[in-house]
């Protein structure tokens, strides 16, 4: 399985129709979507498919915004299982250029436009999180922090004890073993 590293566009043009594809992390689909709507108030649909994991479950959902059923979305989606991504989102907000496609004209269209983005973008192999409690010293704060932001580890709290300091990290399984050996030394 693959995830997206960050945010990318591509725009497609066919028959005189704009196609512009995004592709974004799944947690900022929310924010993207209510984004491109107030941005391209004159576009005539943003199509949109997601895969994310739920407790281990792939659940996934796309929408056709309009367009006839099943051939702007469901494309989409057939595309990011291709791929094998799931934490991410594609959005494409299409404007209409004054000839229509058809319904297997479209599904080319916007096959395509997410085929290209997908060929520009970095994915990274997902690697399944997990979660670790540990207490260290004060002298080991920069270490620490250090080691996290090196190996991709997020720093979810810290409880600052008399004596101690009490760490809540989120990352790999990987990567939290790194903290673990030094843990022990």
């Amino acid at each position: 399985m693959k995830i997206v590293d960050g945010v990318y566009s591509n725009q497609i043009e066919v028959k005189r129709s704009k196609f512009i594809a995004y592709i974004v992390p799944y947690s900022l689909f929310g924010k993207y979507k209510e984004q491109l709507r107030s941005e391209n108030p004159k576009a005539s649909h943003i199509v949109y498919a997601y895969r994310y994991l739920n407790d281990g479950k792939v659940e996934e959902a796309f929408s056709d915004d309009g367009e006839p059923k099943g051939c702007a979305g469901k494309p989409l989606l057939k595309v990011m299982r291709g791929w094998d991504l799931i934490d991410s989102a594609i959005l494409i907000v299409r404007y209409f250029g004054g000839v229509k496609l058809g319904t297997g004209g479209m599904v080319r269209a916007y096959t395509q436009a997410a085929q290209e983005l997908l060929h520009n973008v970095t994915l990274i192999e997902y690697k399944e999180k997990d979660s670790m409690i540990f207490n260290t010293s004060y002298d080991a704060i920069r270490k620490v922090e250090y080691i996290c932001k090196n190996s991709n580890i997020e720093i979810v709290s810290r409880n600052f004890k008399e004596q101690s300091i009490e760490w809540e990290l989120r990352g790999s399984k990987i990567d939290l073993e790194k903290l673990r050996r030094f843990k022990s030394r």
